[in-house]
C-alpha cells in the first residue's frame, strides 16, 4: 500500500509543531537532511500468513487485479509494516510516531480516553522503553537497503488484545531535527482489526488448534435438519472470506446494531448485538422470517445454500432479504462471527421446545374427548431448531466457571430486553438449571429440557388436571459438525444430564423453582402429589405401539400402524379411538389434516389387533411443499377403565441425494469437471428446476437450470469449477423445483498447488 503525504485529522495533535522558519536558505538546508517516507508497505503476504487472514478477499485483491487491497489482522498480536525511506533512520535526529485511530467514517466520536485513538513512539535500540501500562507498542525490527537503493525500515506493531474490533486508520508522523516541522504519511486504506482466538489475553482465546481451524477458519459447514427419527446434514457455505463480507459485517455491527467503537472490543456485547441484527423484526436487519408455506416475493428458506448470496442481496437492495428460517439465521450469524474472528459453530436440537410462557414446560390442553385445544397455548415442539454457539470468556459473570461455549440465536422467537435476540447463554449454566443466569438461559433450558405436559381442561371453574407428562422427549440428538470432517458430533451431554437420572431430576426441580411463574407453581404441586401417591392404572395391561416406516421416500405411499396388545390372560378389552395425520411445518404448526381415522376394536386376552391407515401419494402431496413432515396423533379409550392412551409422533419422508463426481485432478486456479445427478422419485414429472452449486474457494454461486425430468427419470448436469484455495475443499449441490425441493449432496476433495499460469474465468459451465 502506498503512503500519502496527508496530515491525519484528529481531535488533538500528538506533538506540537514548531514555528516554521521563514529563511528560505535554512529551509533548503533542513530539507536535505529530512527523513522522507516514500511508501508504506503493509506486508500483506507476511501478515496474512502470521495472522491467518490471507484468504480474505481484500488481502488478495491486488493479486487478482480487481481493486486495492486492505490489510486484515488480529488484535493482541504483532503485525509488520515496511517504511521505504530516502535514507536510514538516525535515532539522534529523527523521531517517528504512529497514530492508530478507529476509522471515523460512520461519524462516531473518536477519543484517546475511549481507546479509539492510540499514539506510539517508534522504539529503536537507542530509545527502547518498556511501557507496562500499555498493550500497544511499535518497534523497529531491522533496517535494510532494497534493489532501488532505498532504505527499508521494518516495524513490528503490537495492538491491544482488547482493542476495538473495527476498521482503523494508520498515520506515520516523521520529524527530523532541524527541519522545523513534522510530516504525516497515511496508509491509503484503513485496515481491519479482528478478534484473535490465538491470543491468550483475548476473551475469545481458544487453546485447541484443530478447533480454531474448524470454528474460525473453515468457510463451509454442515447443518442438520429433519426430526429425531430421521435427520441428515446439509452443506452451508459461510463464505466469510468473500468480497465485501467483512465490510458488510462491520456495517451491520455499527450502523444497524449501533454498537459504538468503544464497545466493539467486547465479544459479549458484539455477539448479543449480532444475534439481533440477523433478523429484521426490530430493526433493519438481514432476514425476514417466514414460517408459512407462501414464499411469494422472495426466496424459499430451503433454497438458500449459503450466506454470501443473502448478504449480497441485502446490501444491493438495501432491504431485508426474504425469507429465512432458523437454519438460515444460524448460517448467516455464523458467517458474521467467523468473519470477525469469534469461534462459532452451528448447533441443531431435535424435538426443540418453544416455551412461550416462561414456564419451562410445553403445555398441551385437551378437552374431555381427547381433542387438543389449539388456542389454549402457543407452546410448540419444533422438529428441529438451529442456533449458534460462540466461545467466550464470561468476565461479566465474575467467575470463569461459565467460560466456554455460549448459545446465541438470531431466530426471532421471544423478546429479550425488548428485542428479538438471544444470548450469550452459558451452556454450562443451562446444563445446571441456572435459568436466572445472563443471558436468556431460561429459554435455552426449556428448548433442551422442558417437560411436555398434557392437561385436561374441564371448564373454567375446575382446576387443570395433569393427565400425562413426558420428561425425556424434549432435546434429542443435539448435533454439530465434527472437527475436520462432515460427520455429526453429538453434544447432548453438554446441555443436559442423562435422561431419567437423579442429576437430571435435581436440575429440573432447581430450574422450576428458580422460574416460578404461576403455571410452574401449579406443575410443581402436581409433581409433589405424584411423588406421594402410587398411582395404579388398571388399563396398563393394554399396550400401544405406533409403527411408522422411516425408509419411505417422498413420492411413495406409506401407512400408519397402531398395534394394540392385550397382555392380560383373563379380560377382553374394548378399545375405541382416533388416529390423526396432519401435515405440519418443522415448527410443529399445522398446515392441514390429511386424514382422521376412527376405530373401535375388541381385543381378547393375550391377543393383538393392528389398526392400519394407508396413505397414498395423492393424499399428502401438493406442489411447492418444502418439507414432507407430518404429525401422527393417536388417542384411545379403554372401556370401563380409568386410563387413556395418547401419543404424538413426528414423521417425515426421505428425499433422494444428489450424487457428485469429480473428473480430473483439482489444481488451484485451474478448472475441473464435476457431474451432479439424482433420480426423480415422484410419479409425476419435474417441469423445471435448477441446481445451486457452492464451493469453498469459489467466488460465486453457480446456478444451472434444468428444463424437465420425467417421473422416475435420472437427471444429470456437468459443470466446471475453478477453486481459488489450495488444500481441503468442499463442494455442495442443491436442486430446487416447484415439484421437488431441498435435495442435495456434497463431497470434499484436495486442491493441489498451481503449476502454471491460468487465466480462465472463475466458473465455466459447458453442459
Amino acid at each position: 500500500m502506498a503512503g500519502t503525504s496527508a496530515p491525519h485529522t484528529l481531535p488533538f495533535a500528538f506533538w506540537q509543531q514548531q514555528d516554521h522558519n521563514d529563511d528560505e536558505n535554512e529551509i533548503e538546508d533542513d530539507m536535505q537532511s529530512e527523513l522522507i517516507v516514500e511508501r508504506i508497505d503493509s506486508c500483506l503476504k507476511e501478515n496474512g500468513v502470521n495472522h491467518r487472514t490471507e484468504r480474505f478477499a481484500s488481502m488478495s485483491a491486488s493479486a487478482n487485479r480487481t481493486e486495492s487491497s486492505q490489510l486484515v489482522i488480529r488484535r493482541g498480536q504483532e503485525f509488520l509494516l515496511k517504511l521505504i525511506c530516502n535514507r536510514p533512520i538516525d535515532p539522534k535526529t529523527d523521531a517517528i510516531s504512529l497514530v492508530l485511530a478507529v476509522d471515523p467514517i460512520a461519524g462516531e466520536w473518536i477519543s484517546h480516553g475511549h481507546g479509539t485513538v492510540v499514539y506510539m513512539l517508534l522504539q529503536t535500540d537507542d530509545n527502547l522503553e518498556e511501557d507496562h501500562d500499555s498493550d500497544w507498542n511499535a518497534k523497529l525490527q531491522s533496517t535494510s537497503v532494497n534493489e532501488e537503493n532505498a532504505t527499508e525500515l521494518l516495524i513490528a506493531v503490537r495492538t491491544s488484545p482488547n482493542a476495538s474490533v473495527s476498521k482503523w486508520t494508520l498515520t506515520i508522523n516523521v520529524k527530523s531535527k532541524g527541519s522545523g516541522k513534522s510530516t504525516s504519511y497515511q496508509l491509503d486504506q484503513p485496515f481491519y482489526l479482528l478478534f484473535n482466538p490465538w491470543c491468550e489475553e483475548d476473551p475469545v482465546y481458544l487453546d485447541n488448534e484443530d478447533q480454531r481451524q474448524e470454528y474460525v477458519l473453515e468457510d463451509m459447514t454442515m447443518i442438520w435438519k429433519g426430526n429425531e427419527r430421521s435427520f441428515h446434514g446439509h452443506k452451508w457455505k459461510l463464505g466469510q472470506y468473500e468480497t465485501n463480507i467483512l465490510d458488510w459485517t462491520f456495517l451491520l455491527l455499527g450502523d444497524v446494531a449501533r454498537v459504538s467503537a468503544t464497545y466493539r472490543g467486547n465479544p459479549i456485547k458484539v455477539c448479543r448485538a449480532l444475534s439481533g441484527v440477523v433478523n429484521s423484526n426490530d430493526d433493519y436487519g438481514v432476514l425476514v422470517g417466514n414460517w408459512s408455506k407462501d414464499y411469494n416475493g422472495g426466496t424459499a428458506p430451503s433454497a438458500w445454500t449459503g450466506s454470501v448470496k443473502i448478504l449480497q442481496e441485502y446490501y444491493e437492495t438495501d432491504k431485508p432479504v426474504r425469507y429465512g428460517q432458523c437454519w438460515v439465521f444460524a448460517g448467516v450469524l455464523a458467517t458474521l462471527c467467523r468473519a470477525l474472528g469469534i469461534p462459532c459453530r452451528i448447533v441443531t436440537n431435535f424435538a426443540s421446545a418453544h416455551d412461550t410462557e416462561a414456564s419451562l414446560t410445553v403445555d398441551i390442553y385437551m378437552d374431555e374427548e381427547g381433542n387438543v385445544k389449539e388456542n389454549f397455548s402457543r407452546d410448540s415442539v419444533w422438529n428441529f431448531h438451529v442456533w449458534n454457539e460462540v466461545w467466550l470468556k464470561r468476565r461479566d459473570l465474575g467467575t470463569n466457571v461459565y467460560d466456554g461455549w455460549q448459545v446465541i440465536d438470531g431466530t426471532p422467537q421471544e423478546f429479550s430486553d425488548g428485542a428479538y435476540k438471544l444470548g450469550p447463554a452459558p451452556v454450562e449454566a443451562v446444563k445446571n438449571g441456572l435459568v436466572n443466569m445472563l443471558y436468556d438461559c431460561d429459554f435455552v433450558f426449556a428448548e433442551v429440557n422442558a417437560d411436555r405436559v398434557f392437561w385436561r381442561y374441564r371448564g373454567p371453574s375446575k382446576p387443570l388436571k395433569l393427565i400425562q407428562k413426558n420428561t425425556t422427549d424434549i432435546g434429542q440428538f443435539i448435533s454439530t459438525k465434527a472437527i475436520g470432517s462432515d460427520d455429526r458430533e453429538d453434544i447432548t451431554n453438554n446441555y443436559k444430564c442423562g435422561e431419567q437420572s437423579s442429576e437430571a431430576r435435581i436440575m429440573m426441580l432447581r430450574a422450576l423453582k428458580l422460574g416460578q411463574n404461576c403455571l410452574t407453581k401449579h406443575y410443581l404441586k402436581q409433581i409433589k402429589v405424584e411423588d406421594r401417591t402410587l398411582i395404579k392404572h388398571e388399563g396398563r395391561d393394554v399396550e400401544f405401539e405406533l409403527e411408522l416406516n422411516d425408509q419411505a421416500m417422498i413420492g411413495e405411499s406409506f401407512s400408519i400402524a397402531l398395534r394394540i396388545r392385550n397382555v392380560s390372560f383373563d379380560d377382553t378389552h374394548k378399545i375405541s379411538g382416533i388416529i390423526h395425520l396432519k401435515r405440519i411445518l418443522y415448527t410443529g404448526k399445522n398446515v392441514n389434516t390429511i386424514t382422521s381415522h376412527s376405530f373401535s376394536k375388541s381385543v381378547g386376552p393375550g391377543s393383538e389387533e393392528v389398526i392400519e391407515v394407508p396413505i397414498q401419494f395423492e393424499d399428502y402431496y401438493e406442489p411447492g411443499m418444502d418439507e414432507a413432515i407430518f404429525k401422527v396423533t393417536s388417542f384411545a379409550n379403554i372401556e370401563g377403565v380409568d386410563y387413556e392412551y395418547f401419543s404424538q409422533e413426528d414423521y417425515s419422508l426421505r428425499k433422494p441425494d444428489v450424487q457428485l463426481e469429480l473428473s480430473g485432478r483439482p489444481v488451484i486456479q485451474s478448472t475441473v469437471k464435476v457431474t451432479a445427478s439424482f433420480s426423480n422419485p415422484l410419479p409425476i414429472p419435474i417441469n423445471e428446476g435448477a441446481f445451486q452449486i457452492e464451493c469453498s474457494g469459489l467466488a460465486k454461486t453457480l446456478t444451472i437450470p434444468v428444463n424437465s425430468v420425467a417421473a422416475n427419470e435420472r437427471c444429470e448436469v456437468v459443470f466446471m469449477i475453478r477453486p481459488s484455495f489450495k488444500g481441503n475443499t468442499q463442494l455442495s449441490a442443491k436442486f430446487q423445483s416447484p415439484e421437488l425441493t431441498d435435495i442435495e449432496g456434497s463431497f470434499n476433495f484436495e486442491v493441489e498447488d498451481r503449476e502454471e499460469n491460468n487465466e480462465l474465468n472463475d466458473v465455466l459451465v459447458f453442459s
